[in-house]
């Protein structure tokens, strides 16, 4: 972002402050796809609403958005109306399963691929104007080290990456962190291991990344939580419910749980952290994306 963006950028989220709210901020990536982060975000995104949460998830998957329909959907309006400028934010918002709230994120829409300057300003401008700020603001961003990827994790105040066993999906999530390691300035990733065989496969997992992120990066790396194999997941998704009823979602009960108890670790990073920084100073009006 150019210095003036930067600024104005800024001032847009004063919203929380003013509003009186402490919302947090957390974006769901992940190096490569398949991995069931969009499964996460429901998961996750619905056993905090079920433990009286306030939730919103943005599905930042932009021109390939599914999050509505792993729940069952079928919104009519999404964010590329909002980037636009044809509709509000609000006015796209749709309520889904277990109270939780869900900002649609297109399908299709080669335009969103790519958001550029003005596309990001106009995001976080119509984020600021939610009535009803949040508790819990969940990303569900693209996988891989994108532009969009890169600016919807830089703008949370947590980054929680999800991983499987396989040693390309570890691989690529070593190349996320490493993007927004040395290039946006991050120092602590969470990570979620996802359709792992067994607990110590998980923390195999989790400990390889760790140690490459501490002694390459200078980061650390916190283990979230791990989700065992469970035929139970593919069977929620092939019938839109999302939400796992086994023992996957057993470990994401217990997901929400730890995500909760991170009070004490959500707060702002800084300058490029946008959604919650509080900075006083009028919001802006961002021009729609031509």
């Amino acid at each position: 972002m150019s210095a003036t963006a930067l600024s104005q950028a800024q001032q847009l989220t004063r919203w929380v402050r003013r509003k009186g709210a402490a919302v947090r901020v957390l974006a769901v990536t992940s190096g490569k796809g398949g991995v069931g982060k969009t499964h996460a975000v429901v998961n996750l995104a619905a056993h905090l609403g079920a433990m009286g949460h306030r939730v919103l998830v943005l599905d930042g998957d932009l021109g390939l958005g599914n999050v509505d329909v792993m729940v069952g959907l079928c919104p009519t309006r999404s964010l590329a109306d909002v980037l636009a400028g044809t509709h509000a934010l609000e006015d796209v918002v749709v309520q889904g399963p277990d109270g939780v709230r869900l900002v649609p994120g297109g399908s299709g829409v080669s335009a969103l691929t790519v958001l550029g300057e003005e596309g990001q300003l106009r995001l976080l401008a119509e984020v600021a104007r939610l009535a009803t700020p949040p508790d819990f603001l969940i990303v569900d961003t693209g996988a891989g080290i994108g532009p969009n990827v890169r600016f919807l994790a830089g703008c949370a105040q947590e980054i929680l990456v999800v991983v499987t066993p396989e040693p390309t999906s570890v691989t690529d999530a070593y190349a996320l962190m490493k993007v927004m390691a040395l290039h946006h300035g991050e120092r602590r990733f969470r990570l979620l291991v996802n359709l792992a065989r067994s607990k110590s496969e998980a923390a195999d997992v989790y400990r390889r990344l760790a140690l490459a992120a501490d002694r390459f990066l200078g980061a650390a790396v916190d283990l979230a939580g791990w989700v065992p194999v469970d035929a139970g997941v593919g069977a929620a998704v092939r019938a839109q419910r999302g939400v796992a009823t086994s023992a996957a979602g057993d470990a994401y009960r217990a997901l929400a749980q730890t995500v909760a108890g991170w009070k004490g670790g959500f707060p702002p990073k800084g300058g490029v952290q946008f959604f919650v920084n509080p900075v006083a100073g009028p919001e802006p009006a961002a021009a729609p994306i031509r």
